[in-house]
């Protein structure tokens, strides 16, 4: 079996999967379970001054019969006194000395504050730390969380003075709810930062309620932006985490999360330059249980790779992703349908005609039975007939030659020929 094991920086365990800092990391009650079921490691929920949360505070959002396809969270950083919270790290580190137990922290932007809760937290035996630049509710209205986390600047200070007393591991959590994210990465780098992590939630309002007109969720009739995570997300934080990865300034490992739901996501966020995931959503929907089938199902596709370990992944995807500039222009791709499997529910014609390109016809076979085909000449490869196709394999995509008969041809080299025959001198 491919070995699972996991280094993020120093930071081991058995393997990558490791709940997030959030509600399912509050106590050392849950993460021992979580232990106990095969997480591999997992970030305690943000530590600090002690906060009174609010009721009610979670929302979720479902789409087409799927429930909870993104999670909404007004809640903050725990709620529990930190000498509780720090007397169960220490029991939990005890009883699991192999796994990996990361305090997240958040403090006023104060050297002072962060040198004193670092030495407390480390002295209860924590193997990493990491820096929640990302929460953008309650906290960032006090100048922590997003607020600190939004201005490079900031990121890099804050960094530099928990590296000023830290002596385990120091990980950087950055918020997405920024431009580009690049920047905050490279400030964390600079501060010194083993590592970073990466999506915190995306600001958001999970709706309203038609009937009351109150926000959801909501306390005593007001309603707030919260934090949206959940498989929504994902191609957010996977972008994130690949911006990250292709930048040689930023050559620190980096915790992917945000929207990870299976190994399946596990295994994209890794292929995309991260070395671990972290989890909160699906767990909190399923239970600690699915981790489960996430090492299952992560051993298995290595086992039927040939890879031995996950370093034979981790980054791999990485030289397939750049800028939209060096990308092919005489490529070309064509829809293809698969008449013995088309089920002739019109839906690609229907997509097709109102909102593309128009080039799916609706004939009749030899005998009279209705038949969909594309005319290929006319077909520019955009994948909405087979996104929007009910039936796997009714209709492929597959490469055609190009119309130009040339080979290769990106905007960058386009733009380039272009400026040297401006150059030219005119004979």
């Amino acid at each position: 079996m491919a070995d699972l094991q996991t280094n993020l920086a120093g930071i081991k365990s058995p393997n990558p999967f490791w709940l997030a800092s959030a509600p399912p990391t509050n106590s050392g009650y849950q993460v021992q379970r979580a232990f106990e079921a095969g997480w591999g490691g997992a970030v305690w929920k943000t530590l600090g001054d002690p906060i009174l949360n609010v009721s009610s505070r979670f929302a979720a959002t479902s789409f087409n019969g799927q429930r909870v396809a993104g999670f909404n969270n007004i809640e903050l950083i725990t709620d529990r006194p930190l000498e509780v919270n720090l007397k169960e790290i220490e029991e939990t580190k005890k009883r699991f000395p192999h796994h990996a137990v990361v305090a997240s922290l958040m403090v006023e932007p104060r050297q002072e504050k962060w040198h004193e809760i670092v030495k407390k937290v480390e002295a209860a035996g924590v193997d990493g730390l990491e820096l929640n630049f990302g929460c953008p509710h309650g906290m960032a209205e006090r100048g922590m969380g997003a607020a600190s986390g939004q201005v490079p600047e900031l990121v890099q200070q804050q960094t530099e003075w928990v590296k000023e007393v830290a002596t385990s591991p120091v990980i950087v959590k950055l918020t997405p709810n920024i431009t580009d994210i690049t920047y905050t990465a490279q400030a964390a780098v600079q501060g010194g930062a083993d590592a970073v992590s990466m999506i915190n939630t995306i600001n958001s309002l999970a709706g309203v309620d038609l009937d009351s007109w109150d926000t959801v969720p909501n306390v005593a009739g007001k309603g707030a932006h919260g934090g949206y995570c959940g498989p929504a997300v994902k191609p957010i934080a996977l972008n994130m985490v690949a911006e990250c990865a292709r930048r040689l300034d930023i050559d620190v490992p980096i915790s992917g999360m945000g929207g990870v739901s299976s190994w399946r996501e596990a295994v994209e966020f890794m292929l995309m330059g991260a070395s671990n995931v972290q989890v909160c959503t699906a767990a909190m929907h399923h239970g600690f249980r699915i981790v489960e089938d996430m090492i299952d199902g992560l051993s298995n596709y290595l086992d039927d790779k040939g890879i031995e370990s996950l370093q034979g992944i981790i980054g791999k995807s990485v030289p397939n992703y750049s800028d939209w500039g060096d990308l092919d222009l005489n490529h070309r791709v064509v829809a293809r349908i698969n008449n013995d499997t088309c089920i002739n529910c019109n839906k690609c014609h229907i997509a097709c005609e109102d909102t593309s390109h128009q080039c799916i016809d609706m004939l009749t076979d030899t005998e009279g039975q209705p038949v969909l085909k594309v005319r290929e000449e006319d077909c520019v490869g955009c994948n909405l007939c087979s996104i929007v196709c009910p039936v796997d394999g009714a209709i492929d995509m597959v490469q055609a030659p190009s119309k130009t008969g040339e080979g290769s041809m990106t905007w960058n080299e386009r733009q380039t020929v272009l400026s040297n025959m401006a150059e030219m001198p005119v004979k």
